[in-house]
């Protein structure tokens, strides 16, 4: 499955590359981070709110 997130502060590469950092950390290997935004693909067992965690980890709080 894949599902995009909207986030809320992000405003410069650094942003998008603590993201993805994050992401990385928590076993995620097929993602797209642009600020503002990332999508991220992941197994139908998977629960969404570790994607969420990982963003928030990151200093970011992601936007519905």
């Amino acid at each position: 499955m894949e599902k995009s997130f909207k986030i809320d502060g992000m405003t410069c590469p650094h942003c998008v590359k603590s993201v993805e950092i994050e992401l990385q950390d928590a076993h995620f290997n097929n993602y797209e981070v642009e600020i503002g935004s990332a999508k991220v693909e992941y197994t139908t067992s998977f629960d969404e709110t570790k994607i969420v965690s990982a963003i928030e980890e990151a200093g970011f709080k992601v936007i519905n």
